[in-house]
C-alpha cells in the first residue's frame, strides 16, 4: 500500500450515535492503525434543519469512552481543517463554481410545489436527462432569465449534470466490482442557496479529496451513492486520487428482517447507543451501553465481530489484538444479526478478567446507591472475588452479594418449603452450640470442625448444611458456605442462625 492510509469517520450531529455508526468508526480505526495510518473525525453539519444541540459532544465522548482515538478533528485540530463542514462554506462555493464553469452542473429554480406537481404528473418522476429541459433551470432558461431570477432573490439549487447511458464502475474492497448505469441516477442537488450549504454528496467528495482520504469505509446504506461520487471525482478531474471504497454490511435486527433500530432495543431491552442520550427536544432518555454497565473493551470486542472475523475461532481480543488481526478480506458481504445476548457474554468475560480490586471499586457506587457504607476495600474485594463468576454486569453484584452487607429478613419460599423440616430448629440450635466452641473460625478450620460434628452425631449432611445456608444467606445459593462464614465472622454468623430459627416457619 503505497499511499499513506487516511480514513475518516463523518457523522452528522442530528442525534445520538447509533451502534452501527460506532462499528463503522471502529472498523475505520482498526484499519488505520493496522496500516500505520491516521483517522479523521469530520462533523457533517450541512443539514441545518436537523441539527441537534449536544450531538457533537456526544459523538466525541462516545468515541473517547470506547478508546477510538482521533488524530485530526474539530477538537484535535490538523492541517486540513476546518473539520466541521458548516465552517467550510467558502471551499464548497469555490468547487460549485468549478463545476458550473465546466458545464458539469447547472442552476435549478424549481419550487417544492412545482416539483411535487411534476411527481403527480409523471409516474416515478426523476430529475434527469429525460425531464430536466421541461423544468425551470439554467439549461431550459435563457441567460437573461437566469440572471433576472438571481437578481430577484429567487432561491435555487445546483444540480449535477449526469449524462445517461454510461456504465459507472465502483470498485469496492468488500463487494468487488459494482456496475451501475448512469441512466438510473438523477441529477442530484449539490448545493442550496437557501442556506448557502452543500449537500452530503458534494461536501463529502470535496472534503475527502482535500483531506487526502485514502479509504472511504462506511455503511452499506451509502452504496447507492457511490456511483455518483465516482462521477463527481471524474468531473473534478481527481480520478488519480479517488479513495478506495469499502461498504460494510448492515447490522440487522436480532429477530426478523431489516436494519437494527432503536425500536428493536426498546422492544427487547438492550441499548442501541453507546452512551445514555437525553433528547433536548422531547426530553426522552435513551439507554446507553456505558450506563447499562458494559465495559468499553467488551463493547469494542463485541462490535468488531459483527461483520468481521479474525480467520480463526478467537473471540476475546483486546483493541491491540483487533488492530493486529483486522483485515477487510474477512469482512462479510451479508448483514450481521445483532446478538445482544452475545454482548452480555462478552461483558461477563471481560468482568472476569478484571482484578478483584478494580471490580470492587466499580461495585462501591452500587453499594452506596443501596445505602451501604462503612465497609473496607479489603472486605468488598473479598466479597467480589467470591461472586464475580456469576455476573454479567457490575450491578449484578448486588443481587449476588447483598447478604454480605445486609442480614436476610426474608427467606426464599421454595427453599424454606424444601429445606426447613420439623426438627430443623433443634438441629440448628445444636449447631450454634458447636459454633460457639470454635476458636478458629477460618474457612478450613470451621469446615473441618462442623463436618466432623455432623458426621459424629449421625446427622444428615444436606439437612444441616442447607438449613444453615438458608439462615445465613436467605436462600440456598451462593459461594462456598465456609468462605461466607469466615468473612461474616463468628458473631454475625451465629446471630443470623438464631434469627432464622426465630423467623422461619413452615406452613
Amino acid at each position: 500500500m503505497n499511499q499513506k492510509v487516511r480514513v475518516r469517520f463523518a457523522p452528522s450531529p442530528t442525534g445520538p450515535l447509533h451502534i452501527g455508526g460506532v462499528r463503522t468508526a471502529l472498523y475505520n480505526y482498526l484499519f488505520a492503525r493496522q496500516h500505520g495510518g491516521e483517522m479523521i473525525l469530520r462533523i457533517e453539519d450541512t443539514d441545518s434543519q436537523r441539527f441537534v444541540p449536544g450531538a457533537e459532544d456526544y459523538i466525541n465522548e462516545s468515541l473517547a469512552w470506547l478508546g477510538i482515538k482521533i488524530d485530526e478533528g474539530v477538537r484535535e485540530g490538523g492541517q486540513y481543517g476546518p473539520y466541521k463542514q458548516s465552517e467550510r462554506r467558502d471551499i464548497y462555493r469555490e468547487h460549485v463554481k468549478m463545476l458550473l464553469d465546466a458545464g458539469k452542473a447547472y442552476l435549478a429554480f424549481d419550487t417544492p410545489e412545482e416539483l411535487e406537481a411534476k411527481r403527480q404528473e409523471v409516474a416515478n418522476f426523476q430529475y434527469d436527462a429525460s425531464t430536466r429541459l421541461s423544468m425551470r433551470n439554467s439549461l431550459s432558461l435563457s441567460a437573461d432569465e437566469v440572471k433576472a431570477l438571481i437578481d430577484n432573490g429567487e432561491k435555487y439549487v445546483v444540480r449535477f449534470l449526469i449524462e445517461p447511458g454510461r456504465d459507472v464502475v465502483v470498485n469496492d474492497l468488500i463487494r468487488g466490482k459494482v456496475t451501475i448505469n448512469s441512466s438510473v441516477l438523477d441529477d442530484k442537488v449539490l448545493y442550496k442557496s437557501a442556506d448557502d450549504l452543500p449537500t452530503y454528496h458534494l461536501a463529502n467528495i470535496v472534503d475527502d479529496h482535500l483531506m487526502q482520504v485514502s479509504h472511504v469505509i462506511r455503511g452499506e446504506e451509502w452504496l447507492p451513492s457511490a456511483p455518483l461520487h465516482v462521477l463527481l471525482y471524474e468531473a473534478f478531474g481527481w480520478t488519480d486520487t479517488m479513495p478506495a471504497f469499502v461498504h460494510l454490511p448492515l447490522l440487522l435486527k436480532p429477530d426478523g428482517k431489516g436494519k437494527l433500530s432503536k425500536r428493536d432495543g426498546d422492544r427487547l431491552g438492550f441499548p442501541v447507543f453507546p452512551l445514555e442520550w437525553h433528547d433536548p427536544k422531547s426530553g426522552e432518555i435513551s439507554s446507553g451501553y456505558r450506563e447499562a454497565g458494559y465495559l468499553p473493551e467488551a463493547v469494542v470486542n463485541f462490535l468488531a465481530l459483527l461483520g468481521w472475523n479474525p480467520g480463526d475461532d478467537t473471540e476475546i481480543m483486546s483493541m491491540q489484538q483487533l488492530i493486529e488481526k483486522f483485515s477487510l478480506d474477512h469482512c462479510s458481504k451479508s448483514g450481521a444479526k445483532f446478538d445482544f445476548e452475545k454482548g452480555k457474554w462478552f461483558n461477563h468475560k471481560y468482568l472476569q478478567e478484571l482484578d478483584n480490586e478494580q471490580l470492587a471499586q466499580l461495585f462501591k457506587p452500587v453499594l452506596e446507591a443501596n445505602g451501604i457504607s462503612g465497609y473496607s476495600d479489603q472486605y468488598i474485594t473479598r466479597v467480589v472475588s467470591m461472586v464475580k463468576d456469576r455476573i454479567n454486569f457490575v450491578r449484578d453484584l448486588w443481587d449476588q452479594a447483598q447478604y454480605f452487607f445486609v442480614a436476610p429478613t426474608e427467606y426464599e419460599a421454595k427453599a424454606v418449603k424444601k429445606r426447613w423440616k420439623e426438627d430443623t430448629p433443634q438441629l440448628l440450635n445444636s449447631l450454634i452450640d458447636h459454633l460457639n466452641t470454635l476458636e478458629d473460625f477460618s474457612c478450613a478450620a470451621a469446615e473441618t470442625s462442623v463436618i466432623g460434628w455432623i458426621t459424629d452425631n449421625g446427622y444428615h449432611m444436606g439437612n444441616v448444611m442447607n438449613a444453615f445456608r438458608l439462615t445465613v444467606v436467605g436462600d440456598c445459593k451462593g459461594p462456598h458456605m465456609f468462605d461466607i462464614t469466615e468473612l461474616l465472622g463468628k458473631e454475625e454468623t451465629i446471630a443470623r442462625v438464631r434469627r432464622g430459627i426465630e423467623n422461619i416457619t413452615v406452613e
